[in-house]
């Protein structure tokens, strides 16, 4: 597989840019989906592919047991369903906030290990590998660039 070159729009450049790299990052063999988040905030600002076929949501009132830590970003946000009258996001919405939260907390816990390990550093690149994918993690000052692989290709 040839490598992905994963760089992040420069700091003046608006949604255009963002819509650019995640097109060109969807056409690499192996891709399954790609997610920019808010630095800062954690809120999704772009998404492609398919998040639903790496994490199914869980039904809402379930209970988790790895339930967001105090102070971890709320990914909700209006979407079909709610302007239809029905309350309950629809499960690819659903599954997107989830996996949203859970790699915003993963950066934010890598970052203050780094930070407690040295003041001077910081986090570049976070690769998270499993049997079935692989989370490829870009932390840019503005984003937050995550790219899933199938780690079969």
């Amino acid at each position: 597989m040839p490598p992905l070159r994963l760089t992040m729009p420069s700091k003046g450049a608006g949604p255009d840019a963002l819509d650019e790299t995640l097109g060109r990052l969807s056409k690499k063999p192996g891709v399954k989906a790609a997610l920019v988040l808010d630095r800062e905030s954690g809120a999704i600002l772009k998404t492609s592919g398919q998040i639903n076929s790496i994490h199914v949501a869980k039904p809402s009132g379930a209970s988790s047991s790895s339930a967001a830590p105090a102070g971890a970003p709320s990914f909700t946000s209006t979407n079909n369903s709610e302007a239809n009258g029905n309350d309950s996001p629809n499960p690819e919405q659903q599954a997107t906030e989830e996996v949203a939260a859970m790699m915003w907390n993963f950066v934010s816990n890598a970052g203050s290990l780094v930070q407690e390990l040295d003041a001077e550093d910081e986090v570049k690149l976070l690769r998270l590998r499993t049997k079935k994918q692989e989370f490829v993690i870009v932390p840019d000052p503005k984003y937050l660039l995550i790219v899933v692989h199938d780690t079969s290709a």
